[in-house]
């Protein structure tokens, strides 16, 4: 099966590794909306040649859930409804092909959440976080 020139994957390249850019992500650089269960922060970055057009971090607190297996779950979830829905933001980010985008996703419910529940949630935020664009 052969894809277009944007596949729905969300590979290594996507993930927000750099621990400098998630400090100044989180040190008030960032905006951030909330669609419960979720929050996001995501700022604009200038994009270097060959970087993603979008990072992503996924963080659920241990806060919230004690036990590995269900945080796993939780992120798994919200890896998947972005992988599936990037195309909202990679869209919005065509017109300006010098500029990418930092995304967090973090989790604030204390329970769980189906996966139709998450997806709503995700997509709501990459809709909203376009319109900002």
């Amino acid at each position: 099966m052969t894809q277009g020139p944007q596949s729905a994957t969300f590979g290594k390249a996507e993930r927000m590794t750099s621990r400098k850019l998630m400090e100044q992500l989180f040190s008030g650089g960032g905006r951030s909306m909330s669609a419960f269960p979720l929050r996001v922060v995501f700022m604009t970055i200038d994009r270097a040649e060959g970087d993603a057009p979008v990072q992503v971090l996924v963080s659920v607190s241990k806060r919230h859930f004690k036990r590995a297996v269900k945080r796993n779950r939780v992120k798994r979830q919200i890896r998947e409804a972005y992988r599936l829905n990037k195309q909202i933001l990679t869209d919005a980010l065509q017109p300006t092909p010098d500029k990418a985008l930092a995304v967090a996703f973090l989790w604030l419910a204390d329970e769980l959440h189906g996966t139709p529940d998450v997806t709503r949630s995700v997509v709501s935020l990459l809709r909203r976080m376009a319109e900002k664009l």
